[in-house]
């Protein structure tokens, strides 16, 4: 599949009155495209997209008001505040005022992934505006914060970011909301070949989607099933393994330490210095000198 980009949202940051500070284009993400920018007041129409739009009010609070062929509600949203509206349909919107915001796209697919088994019903998200959801926001905030700080080998997290987000919405923004799936652990084999795989591309970028496929399940199945085995998120999983390998390293090698950070999958030595100061509360040099 294609990366999620431009062509497939409603159009809004392709107009004049929105100034763009970052996006997720060029990072190859397949299910979700984000954007953070400055927009000024405005009134248009659009037609529907092909994914969901999800949006985070940054600061405010500014009066929205939307609608479909008219505008017919308008409210007053503060910081946090979120604006949802599903893939497919119109939509009529005014911003009355200056506001920085983020902007999430979400393919169907992904979202109808993370609802798991809803009795054979498709998830409809609804339309909303000015609600708030304090999981939903910190998870768009550190989706964005992957975007603005941008390591290679952060692919892994962003793709847990995208499952949590998408699982978010199916289950407490939808119109008929499916229960919450059951958690069951990866079997002995799916654990095994998801280890081998994790052990071979440590020093790689390692989409969810990947590790999914070596389980054989959906890469929500397979994120709810990582971590009822292990107690931890893949990405996280994945990170201990990594430093894991360089304190190994440092501690039985001479091998650079820039090469160290190569090996275990660091995008370069800062990296890895700021990685294990932070779990580990020191440095490459000090674990190879023993301290």
């Amino acid at each position: 599949m294609a990366e999620l980009g431009l062509r497939d949202t409603h159009g809004i940051l392709d107009r004049p009155w929105v100034r763009p500070e970052r996006t997720s284009a060029g990072l190859g993400w397949e299910h979700l495209y984000l954007s953070s920018q400055r927009e000024l007041p405005y009134r248009d129409a659009f037609d529907g997209a092909r994914s969901h739009l999800l949006i985070l009010h940054l600061n405010g609070p500014v009066t929205v008001s939307r609608g479909r062929r008219g505008l017919t509600d308008a409210r007053r949203i503060p910081p946090g505040g979120l604006f949802l509206h599903p893939a497919d349909t119109e939509l009529d919107v005014e911003l009355g005022g200056r506001l920085d915001t983020v902007h999430v796209y979400l393919a169907d697919e992904a979202l109808q992934a993370a609802a798991g088994d809803a009795g054979g019903r498709r998830v409809r998200l609804v339309e909303e505006f000015g609600v708030t959801d304090p999981l939903l926001e910190q998870l768009v905030r550190a989706l964005e914060g992957v975007v603005r700080d941008w390591e290679p080998g952060a692919v892994t997290y962003a793709d847990q970011l995208a499952t949590m987000i998408a699982g978010q919405l199916a289950r407490h923004h939808s119109i008929h909301r499916p229960a919450p799936p059951t958690a069951r652990g990866l079997t002995e084999r799916q654990f095994a070949a998801v280890r081998e795989l994790l052990d071979t591309r440590l020093a790689e970028p390692l989409p969810l989607a990947d590790l999914a496929a070596a389980a054989h399940l959906s890469v929500s199945q397979f994120a709810r099933g990582f971590k009822a085995r292990t107690g931890l998120p893949p990405h996280r999983y994945l990170m201990r393994l990594r430093v894991e390998q360089a304190v190994r390293l440092l501690r039985t090698t001479t091998m650079p330490i820039s090469e160290v950070a190569a090996r275990c999958g660091f995008s370069h030595q800062e990296h890895l210095t700021r990685v294990l100061r932070a779990r580990l509360g020191t440095t490459p040099g000090a674990l190879r000198r023993g301290e």
